[in-house]
């Protein structure tokens, strides 16, 4: 390859022989041939009617065919030897998607000379979902050929980690495993997994949409609808993974409640045609097409219709004056690996206009968190969310598009390339230097279905179980659950649930809600979740509504479910907020971007009334320079709250802690004591405000200095702890 700097091997997108290589540029393209069989057996069978409804959740149901399989290796074999052929000593090769999972360990077989990368534009599964796969060892084992997987999301990277614990007793440790092979005939490898989410040629695309051309042809567009009012847009491939059908019955149903109507709104849905032999689709074709002539045929007027439905592909110029034309964009699958369009919406949007609606399982909500959030399922909330995003006033609309497209901008597809590619020259490049992976365990231990020890539940020896929580605290408890009326309060992360790398992926331990709610129907006990996270993620995780009787409160005190009552802060989101707070919350923003730009690891976790910078994934050196600075900006504030804990430091622009939450909520119950379990710095502003003294309780979770009396190691201890409690309460005495 001395002559040519890059070459791309791939597909031509025709079945039969492949074309004659050819050079474009710089680049020297080689393509691979796929018969017909092929083409049906590996691409529309094994890859999208196997692979890719497992890997988006099983929403149709997967088909397992072992011939697909074979046609699976045949084709990925014919990759890696075209790669092998091509490549010059000690190239990188970068590996794509799902269609080539086997590729990675067959290429190193090969050419061990090679560096290997692989990246996933699909979402990975957990490893209850991919563990359904026959083959599932297999396709683990091809990917840890690489020496670097790069993700979509921190959750996908998660989910590989664990199904290489789990499904082959691979040894991990942070964003790293250790591969050994499974005849053992070579040395261990350490393969590093992370997550670098894809993005858009920002500035492309906003300048194609500030050509004259672009912006005349979205007048034209919306000339040609009617000059509706409101114009929504909505563009897809058309796959069931996207959510159109859900979409089409919420627009359908607010027009059956007149919250919207034609000719002042109307939707405009490109739907464009994909993998049309594969059942599914032919019959989520048949079933969008029938919905969106039912809406027209009963809510259309004369000249206008309800839906403008599109079953075409359009060039790169057209879609950019459909997002400069459209007024509310509607992104909603059901889930997706990332979603471009959502970022070319907000790279086109130069004026500043527009508003999107983001569904939360899409990568991009991970990024884009100014967007209108809705879960695609519940087709109530989106009805609101579209309405909102309608509403919202427009300065606070632009507000919100101005920091999107700074986002996209500073994350563009340029830098992501680059990053990945960092990434991959940075991985290990020699074998560990250790034998083969021992894990050590006790021979009476718990094992699952698989034969593997249950870590992490509870402790056993012999056959008695083994307490977590100590004489003295039990005693304590029981004490405590004797006296009339008591509030019962915990913390959520790193109490109810485990700490995780991706915030937004943490679980309650088995039996935590359920012994809050248990609590929560006991006469004289208010029971209740106190956490840093906001009102709405605090109610998805752990489900709780208004019949099950425990009180949430987010953002350290700042919002609560309470409807009724408002002296614990508001319950009607960010709108709590002057609007001198809101431009510092902006400001508070921005500038922890500007770290997050310089340290590519550390997260940001943008809340109602603060912004918290996460290092739990940022090597130590990194970590301490980003918290460094995020205190020094905070600092730099007037009325900021800098609100330390473990591998996070949040911002806040709100006066309120857990310390002063508590006494409103103990005030507020009449309660004779509290008991509060926590595990982080926050917490210890709530151990300090509460009174030993006068029969309140504090239990610190885990290790660390404390002001609070007890301790007990972990999440699962809580459960235990709470089962106590309320084990007392029922029977006194």
């Amino acid at each position: 390859m001395a002559d040519r700097d890059a070459a791309w091997v791939g597909w031509a997108g025709e079945p039969g022989p492949a074309p004659e290589p050819f050079y474009r540029e710089n680049l020297f393209l080689q393509p691979v041939r796929l018969t017909s069989v092929e083409i049906e057996e590996y691409y529309e069978g094994f890859s999208n009617d196997t692979l890719w409804p497992i890997y988006h959740d099983v929403i149709v149901q997967a088909t397992f065919h072992r011939h697909w399989w074979n046609s699976y290796r045949t084709i990925n074999d014919r990759f890696a030897h075209a790669i092998a052929g091509l490549a010059a000593p000690g190239a990188t090769v970068w590996v794509h998607d799902y269609h080539l999972q086997l590729v990675p360990a067959m290429l190193r077989a090969i050419r061990p000379d090679l560096r290997i990368g692989w990246f996933n534009h699909i979402p990975f599964p957990p490893v209850e979902l991919f563990a359904q796969l026959p083959w599932r060892g297999a396709l683990v084992q091809g990917l840890l050929g690489a020496d670097f997987l790069g993700f979509q999301r921190t959750a996908d990277a998660e989910n590989f980690l664990r199904s290489c614990r789990r499904l082959l007793g691979m040894s991990t440790r942070g964003h790293t495993v250790t591969f050994t092979s499974p005849g053992g005939d070579a040395a261990p490898r350490t393969v590093r997994v992370s997550a670098i989410p894809i993005s858009v040629d920002f500035r492309a695309l906003s300048a194609l949409a500030s050509t004259p051309q672009i912006l005349a042809r979205a007048a034209e567009i919306r000339a040609s609808l009617g000059d509706p009012e409101i114009l929504m847009l909505g563009v897809d491939r058309l796959d069931y993974t996207k959510g159109i059908r859900h979409r089409l019955k919420a627009y359908g149903e607010l027009l059956r409640d007149k919250a919207l109507a034609p000719p002042t709104v109307t939707l405009m849905q490109v739907a464009m045609p994909t993998r049309e032999r594969v059942d599914a689709y032919r019959v989520l074709r048949d079933e969008v097409e029938r919905t969106v002539g039912q809406i027209n045929g009963e809510y259309e007027v004369l000249g206008s219709s309800a839906i403008h439905y599109l079953r075409h592909s359009y060039p790169r110029d057209e879609m950019a004056a459909m997002f400069v034309a459209a007024d509310i964009m509607l992104v909603t699958p059901l889930r997706d690996g990332m979603n471009l369009v959502a970022k070319e919406y907000v790279s086109c949007r130069n004026d500043l206009g527009g508003a999107l609606v983001l569904s939360e399982f899409t990568g991009a909500w991970h990024e884009l968190h100014q967007a209108f959030i809705c879960n695609p399922h519940d087709i109530e909330g989106v009805k609101q969310t579209i309405m909102r995003a309608i509403n919202t006033p427009e300065d606070e609309r632009r507000r919100r598009m101005k920091a999107m497209r700074k986002r996209v901008a500073d994350h563009d597809v340029q830098r992501w390339a680059s990053r990945y590619l960092e990434a991959l020259a940075s991985a290990p490049s020699v074998p560990h230097r250790v034998t083969r992976p021992v894990t050590r365990q006790r021979p009476d231990a718990e094992r699952d279905d698989m034969g593997r020890p249950v870590v992490g539940r509870q402790s056993f020896r012999g056959d008695r179980q083994v307490s977590e929580v100590g004489q003295e605290l039990r005693t304590a408890l029981r004490a405590f659950a004797s006296l009339p009326r008591v509030l019962v309060a915990v913390d959520f992360d790193g109490t109810l649930a485990p700490l995780v790398t991706d915030p937004l992926q943490a679980t309650a331990v088995p039996g935590g809600l359920e012994s809050l709610r248990d609590a929560a129907t006991l006469g004289g006990v208010t029971t209740a979740v106190v956490s840093g996270r906001d009102l709405a993620t605090l109610e998805r995780l752990t489900a709780f509504g208004p019949d099950d009787g425990v009180t949430l409160i987010g953002s350290h005190g700042a919002q609560t479910n309470r409807g009724d009552r408002t002296a614990l802060g508001s319950t009607a989101g960010a709108a709590f907020l002057d609007s001198a707070a809101a431009a510092l919350l902006e400001t508070l923003s921005d500038e922890l971007e500007a770290i997050r730009s310089r340290y590519p690891a550390v997260r940001l976790e943008h809340k109602p009334a603060a912004v918290a910078l996460h290092t739990r994934d940022v090597e130590p050196s990194a970590a301490k320079a980003a918290t460094r600075a995020a205190n020094e900006a905070g600092r730099r504030h007037a009325g900021v709250q800098v609100i330390p804990g473990k591998e996070v430091v949040e911002l806040s622009v709100s006066a309120a802690d857990k310390g002063s939450t508590l006494a409103h909520l103990a005030l507020e119950s009449r309660s004779n004591a509290t008991l509060y379990v926590g595990d982080d710095a926050t917490d210890e502003r709530a151990f300090a405000a509460l009174q030993p003294s006068s029969g309140d309780l504090t239990v610190k979770v885990g290790t660390g200095e404390t002001v609070a009396l007890h301790r007990v190691p972990g999440p699962e201890a809580v459960v235990e702890l709470l089962k106590i409690f309320v084990e007392a309460r029922r029977r006194p005495g």
